[in-house]
């Protein structure tokens, strides 16, 4: 850890700020993460959980830097009680999150084939039939509805499922498990029994396809049987295997929130809503800025460690650091994004990094892009109408939740 007194030119270290996880107003971005904007490109932070400080990068040009440079690892942050906001810490052998290169490419290289652009164009027509069917459930039983409830849940549960190869009448099962896995309110013991839930069911389904040559070798997309595949042919390890399907399985609840967000906002914000409807084309580009604006975690994700001093806007960050960017931060850099705060459905917004960057840019992106897409398109043109039941300040959001969106989403139409 650094001395108290280490910068290129040994001038005192920027102040320890507290970061509580606090509750947030709808789309609110975060104030404290503002003030730590506002305070300097590199600041240090202390969450709730874990031991001791990190630092912070809150600039887009460091913040790629950072993500992208091998000083700078995710393994050695696996092993240290590195300053968090998770109650919980249980990194798992093999987790493509925590894993540098090589390990990384060797893991990613394993699910690869099911997270092509190729694959998402040949599983898009089977995404919009699943879909069309829950608005024509929804609006059979007619309005008000919950859209979370009704549409905006149950869609990427059945999408990453589908990705996945999770079976129909699992699919339920493992959504509660990543739901209680991502909160942060239902304490250690809680999130530790959804983990031996989730990852005990992927560990069965990757044994069963591992002995299944006709399954796990038959060219299949599915990501259980490329990886029971890789199992079986002696590329990956079996808990490696398990530890790279949970967060792609986890990954389905971050389409369900990002676009809860969206919708809010197209919802209470006419003009955004009247643009989307009346300029249909604006709308793949519009959805990047809508990806750029919207606060879709609270305070910070993965930490990584340095591995050498790194100098970074005139500060020296020493080894054995910890480090975390902040992609919120970076999206809202007005040198890269004039006038940040506003939305601009005119904006070029694809260098945004709501995604990641780097080795550990989101694995299922273009998933992600896909279902978004689909959601906005059929939504807003099956239904002109469609519009908040209650008043904008009524719609309850999640709290104490790694991932921010609405819980609930009352829409007429």
């Amino acid at each position: 850890m650094a001395e108290e007194t280490t910068t290129l030119a040994e001038q005192p270290l920027p102040p320890v700020r507290d970061w509580p996880a606090g509750e947030l107003a709808a789309t609110e971005f975060e104030p404290v993460l503002a003030e730590l904007m506002r305070e300097g490109p590199l600041t240090r932070i202390r969450l709730p959980h874990g031991e001791g400080w990190a630092w912070l990068a809150t600039r887009y040009d460091d913040v790629k830097m950072i993500t992208n440079d091998p000083r700078f690892s995710r393994a050695e942050a696996s092993v240290r009680q590195v300053t968090r906001l998770a109650p919980h810490f249980a990194p798992r052998p093999g987790a493509l999150a925590w894993a540098d290169q090589p390990d990384h490419n060797r893991l990613r290289h394993a699910v690869a084939n099911a997270y092509t652009v190729s694959a998402v164009k040949r599983l898009r027509p089977r995404a919009q039939e699943m879909l069309d069917v829950l608005v024509e459930e929804m609006v059979a039983s007619g309005p008000p509805a919950d859209l979370i409830e009704r549409v905006l849940e149950p869609f990427p549960i059945n999408v990453v499922c589908e990705v996945m190869g999770v079976p129909v009448d699992e699919r339920q099962k493992l959504h509660d498990w990543t739901r209680e896995i991502i909160s942060t309110a239902g304490g250690v013991e809680a999130a530790e029994r959804a983990k031996q839930g989730l990852f005990g069911w992927i560990g069965q389904a990757v044994r069963d396809r591992r002995d299944s040559e006709t399954d796990s070798d038959s060219g299949s997309e599915e990501v259980l049987s490329l990886l029971g595949g890789a199992v079986r042919r002696g590329e990956l390890g079996e808990e490696e295997a398990i530890s790279v399907a949970g967060p792609l399985q986890i990954g389905g609840e971050a389409v369900t929130n990002n676009s809860g967000q969206m919708f809010y906002l197209l919802l209470t914000r006419p003009d955004l809503l009247e643009r989307f409807r009346s300029d249909p084309a604006c709308r793949p580009a519009a959805i990047e800025e809508l990806l750029r604006y919207i606060p879709h975690r609270a305070a910070v994700g993965l930490p990584r460690i340095a591995t050498e001093d790194v100098d970074i806007q005139g500060i020296r960050v020493r080894a054995g650091d910890p480090v975390y960017v902040s992609y919120l931060a970076a999206n809202r850099d007005p040198d890269v994004f004039p006038d940040p705060d506003r939305i601009d459905l005119d904006r070029d917004a694809g260098a945004h990094v709501a995604f990641g960057n780097g080795p550990h840019y989101c694995t299922g992106a273009v998933f992600s892009r896909m279902q978004i897409e689909l959601l906005i398109d059929t939504l807003l043109d099956r239904l002109p109408g469609l519009r908040l039941a209650v008043p904008a300040d009524q719609v309850p959001f999640r709290q104490r939740t790694m991932i921010r969106g609405p819980v609930a989403l009352p829409v007429t139409w």
